[in-house]
């Protein structure tokens, strides 16, 4: 077009009618085409963001009580690759059957919770998958983490929230599984944290968490929860996780988590200033079982990065992956040897 002075009418006359002729047999396909262009430019983006290597590894697993920050990146990276999940997405039933296959390959015993959640939206089907590892006794420790992620942000593939913790939580079954300790340990992956609609809308979060807390108190099973450690959004670089206050979470346990910490020399990372953040541990706290929230939300909501489709891969570090589970793990030990 750049060279087209030197035509003939004839030629530029016919080139019109041409155009005319696909704008009649393609109505919309300049609309169409600006948004498969914005939608290809998004894809490249987070492609690239996907593919870009962490800026800081992960200490070995030797240095970590064999929890392997490695591992769990790349579980982490494993997740995103399904794009979005929220619940009853084509995303979520490819990161459930992926979550079952782990699970199962690590030898877990899984329980599949399958629901129906009354949202603002009208029911949505929902599962909650549960890896169980006998103890001796009658206790349990239950480790919790959502697996969903918001769908009413265009992109978002929630590699902070939820894959981090998501991933995280696959290594500690990778290490727990077959491994019998004297309280049952039980890691439960939670759908539907996130809100369809609106979080401040009539208990339109927490879908899994509430149906988990529920099942337990039908079962007689919440008499032997000994332990609840919700873990969310704890892979971002310059991780500093507070404690939650005392009307959020259960005291002697934050503090028992917190101590090992300190111990394994991670107080740069478990800080002591304290928050307030509502979560999937409250619908367990709401029914008297002790609980616990471990979330960085400050260190990711003030870089404008949660909720945004700028939650991605990238922003993930294995260091930071590899330390959180290395607390999980020494916690847990802890909490085995206080309920023995």
């Amino acid at each position: 077009m750049v060279n087209s002075r030197g035509k003939s009418l004839f030629a530029w006359v016919l080139f019109v009618a041409m155009l005319g002729v696909a704008a009649c047999n393609h109505t919309g396909a300049s609309a169409d085409s600006s948004a498969s262009t914005a939608s290809a430019s998004q894809a490249a983006s987070q492609n690239n963001a996907a593919a870009a290597k962490p800026t800081e590894s992960a200490p070995p697993a030797s240095q970590t009580g064999g929890f392997d920050g490695a591992k769990a990146y790349d579980q982490v990276a494993k997740i995103v690759s399904f794009g979005p999940r929220p619940p009853e997405s084509e995303g979520i039933h490819l990161v459930q059957d992926y979550i079952r296959a782990q699970l199962q390959g690590f030898g877990c015993t899984v329980v599949e919770d399958d629901f129906h959640a009354a949202t603002p939206a009208g029911p949505i089907a929902m599962k909650n998958i549960i890896a169980k590892m006998p103890g001796t006794g009658q206790g349990i420790i239950l480790l919790l983490t959502h697996y969903d992620s918001l769908g009413s942000v265009k992109n978002f593939v929630g590699a902070e929230d939820s894959a981090s913790s998501t991933g995280v939580m696959l290594e500690m079954a990778r290490l727990l599984c077959g491994k019998k300790q004297a309280n049952a340990v039980w890691i439960a992956f939670l759908d539907g944290e996130e809100a369809i609609i609106n979080w401040d809308r009539d208990d339109d979060h927490t879908y899994g968490s509430r149906e988990l807390a529920a099942s337990l108190a039908v079962s007689g099973d919440m008499k032997k929860v000994k332990a609840i450690i919700l873990a969310d959004m704890i892979g971002q670089y310059n991780l500093e996780i507070p404690r939650q206050n005392a009307e959020n979470s259960t005291r002697w346990l934050t503090d028992i988590v917190w101590k090992t910490a300190a111990r394994l020399g991670y107080q740069d990372t478990f800080v002591l200033r304290e928050t307030n953040i509502s979560d999937d541990h409250q619908p367990f706290l709401a029914r008297g079982m002790p609980a616990i929230d471990i979330i960085d939300y400050d260190g990711y909501q003030n870089p404008k990065y949660w909720h945004t489709d700028q939650d991605t891969l990238d922003k993930v570090s294995p260091r930071s992956l590899a330390i959180v589970g290395h607390v999980i793990l020494e916690s847990v030990n802890e909490l085995q040897k206080k309920f023995h």
